[in-house]
């Protein structure tokens, strides 16, 4: 089957990792008191939606070439100041809570606007077990765009908790604008299968590809659609998490405070192509995420974006940030790193010269794509988009456009 890739025409980078700061990892306040636990916090349900027909409908938009969806998002408008309610910690300390629901959600993921957090406050989302938690947010998230998308939470009940001292209660500015519901499943095992042909990273023919994988993440935008993107170096070397993916993708200036990113999401062991569970989900985790970027970017034509990221990735995931090469001579073969149907990571082989075409042209057409004819290990699917292609010298020549990979 014969697939298409974008040219990016630039100049030669070299590669490098990127220092950043660890995000610590903690459990809300309210885990810490069994009396606030026991205590009743406001729920809030949203209007019921069709999910039936937004399903139906965004099937249709990928169909067009949309990037795919796993969400409805439903728009709401909550604040500290209309719903939840406060408690006192002690300490001149105040706690914000409030429980979400959609029933019949695979998960849940919260879109904030006027969103600023003053010093020594602490956002959290979890679920109301407390077995799946993100956060802490904190002031290091302000950002000009001033908003917060999260992560998602398993399951179809959430809690937004938020801890600040009082002295600052005034300062907090928190709205939540959106609650996408989940339809798909992402990030858990879910009856539709990527291709059993699939290549786990995990897999031995990852060997001398390692830093390179460590580039590629899954993302969400709007918290609702979802495609591939990866890290990438520039000729300023200058420390910019910038961050790269596919036009069709939809990610402008408007929404990409939006994105997150999720990092190491990846099959802990192999799962052999053409086994019983190469096509399934694993046991990989969304834990591992940088939220909202700035958009720097993109062209329709050659269908790349850019994006900066809004803080540098976490070195605790072990971010690499892949060269590139924007000469015009055609890989002698190629590599595809990407996440098929938001499954986990996989590896994709050509070892046959690729062309440079137009996009779905059999010529040379505008010589704006280059051409994977046939992958010779491995494949790639809706949910790749924006992928990255390696050449022989583990160098960036495009990201995933589409075409008729199989």
């Amino acid at each position: 089957m014969r697939f298409q890739r974008l040219m990016w025409k630039v100049l030669l980078s070299v590669l490098i990792l990127e220092p950043a700061v660890a995000r610590k990892t903690e459990m809300p306040p309210s885990f810490h008191f069994t009396s606030i636990q026991k205590s009743n916090v406001p729920h809030f349900t949203p209007s019921k939606v069709d999910i039936s027909a937004i399903k139906t409908k965004h099937e249709l938009a990928e169909a067009r070439g949309e990037a795919p969806r796993y969400a409805a998002p439903i728009d709401v408008a909550i604040t500290p100041k209309t719903d939840g309610v406060w408690t006192s910690l002690g300490k001149d300390t105040l706690l914000w809570r409030l429980k979400l629901s959609s029933k019949g959600a695979k998960s849940l993921n919260f879109g904030f606007k006027d969103f600023y957090l003053p010093e020594g406050a602490k956002l959290f989302v979890y679920s109301p077990d407390y077995k799946h938690v993100r956060g802490p947010f904190t002031e290091a998230d302000n950002n000009s765009h001033r908003e917060l998308w999260t992560p998602v939470v398993f399951g179809d009940e959430a809690i937004v908790e938020v801890e600040v001292p009082e002295e600052f209660v005034e300062k907090l500015e928190l709205k939540l604008t959106s609650i996408n519901h989940d339809y798909l499943g992402f990030g858990l095992a879910r009856n539709e299968k990527s291709g059993s042909c699939n290549v786990d990273v995990a897999c031995k023919e990852r060997h001398g590809w390692e830093s390179q994988i460590q580039s590629v993440a899954v993302i969400s935008t709007g918290g609702s659609t979802f495609c591939t993107g990866f890290l990438v170096n520039n000729t300023a070397q200058d420390m910019k998490p910038l961050f790269m993916t596919a036009a069709h993708c939809r990610i402008n200036k408007d929404n990409a405070p939006s994105l997150v990113a999720y990092w190491n999401y990846q099959n802990s062991s192999c799962r052999e192509p053409g086994s019983s569970s190469s096509g399934s989900s694993g046991d990989g985790e969304l834990s591992q995420f940088t939220t909202g970027a700035t958009f720097k970017a993109g062209n329709k034509k050659s269908d790349f974006t850019i994006v900066e990221l809004n803080s540098p990735v976490d070195e605790a995931y072990n971010p690499f940030y892949a060269g590139w090469n924007a000469t015009k001579e055609n890989p002698k073969k190629s590599v595809g790193i990407h996440h098929p149907k938001t499954h986990e990571k996989r590896i994709s082989f050509d070892f046959d010269p690729a062309t440079t075409t137009g996009y779905s042209s059999n010529g040379e057409g505008d010589g704006s794509h280059i051409r994977i004819h046939d992958w010779d290990i491995g494949t790639t699917e809706p949910g790749s988009s924006g992928s990255p292609l390696f050449d022989q010298d583990q160098r960036v020549v495009g990201q995933l456009h589409g075409g008729g990979a199989a």
